[in-house]
């Protein structure tokens, strides 16, 4: 459990170290030299640009509209993401015969418990850090938008709906609502029967409902969007109650073994 909670606490200290680490009050713009800046911040700059001209100077539909984009490019690697989140629910109630068989702490015991565990994953086709890669490759882009929307000097003085985009949320509404939308992500997402997770599907939607309150409301919106996105695509993938009822079926057929 907590080398579950320290990796998700590392990553997302780095994504705030990274976001420290690069100068964002430097307006971005063509001229603007470096890889980061060159191939990720400006072009996301100049989407959201785009699209707000053809919304009528609306940087926050714009925003919207860009992060569904973002998602629609990604989302091959999320459903891929997705399915291997609900390969090993299934497979969990094998797992916990596994180490209540090998529950001895000695290291033959652990290595032996290792090598079933490799052996069952490679048997049922299931890649346990396969859910991993979409998470890196969200955080850089996660990163790249940041700066898009900090360093994008016309999104300054816009507004949209109640906030101001370059400004946090007066009345905290669009943080508690990132909050309340991570969880029901992680929630779906969530292996039912494995308590260690349980730390983490309430520790990270008060993290970034933390971070939403002193950010940008744009970025804040970008968060928000894309929970809704992925929550509406596991409940199409997947179905509300899929990982239950796997996991119910593979522990009353392992009852009936």
């Amino acid at each position: 459990m907590l080398k579950k909670f320290g990796l998700v606490a590392m990553m997302v200290g780095l994504l705030v170290v990274m976001t420290g680490c690069f100068d964002v009050d430097q307006p971005i713009n063509e001229n603007s030299e470096g890889f980061w800046d060159s191939y990720l911040v400006y072009p996301l700059s100049w989407v959201i640009i785009y699209f707000a001209d053809l919304f009528n100077d609306d940087f926050g539909l714009s925003i919207v509209v860009v992060t569904i984009l973002l998602r629609l490019l990604i989302l091959p690697l999320m459903i891929k993401q997705t399915k291997s989140a609900k390969a090993m629910q299934a497979i969990q109630p094998e797992m916990a015969k596994l180490r209540e068989k090998y529950s001895a702490k000695d290291q033959k015991t652990q290595q032996k418990l290792q090598q079933e565990m490799m052996a069952m994953f490679q048997e049922k086709g299931v890649n346990p850090l396969a859910g991993c890669l979409p998470l890196l490759i969200q955080m850089p882009i996660l990163l790249a938008f940041y700066h898009a929307i900090m360093r994008t000097e016309e999104i300054g003085g816009h507004h949209f709906l109640w906030f101001a985009l370059d400004a946090p949320d007066p009345y905290y509404i669009l943080p508690v609502v990132a909050g309340i939308t991570t969880f029901i992500q992680q929630k779906m997402m969530m292996v039912p029967d494995n308590p260690q997770m349980k730390i983490l599907l309430y520790m990270m939607p008060i993290m970034i409902c933390a971070f939403a309150i002193f950010f940008p409301t744009a970025l804040t919106l970008y968060w928000v969007v894309g929970n809704i996105f992925m929550i509406v695509q596991t409940y199409f993938i997947t179905g509300p109650n899929a990982g239950k009822s796997k996991v119910a079926e593979a522990s009353s057929g392992g009852k009936k073994k």
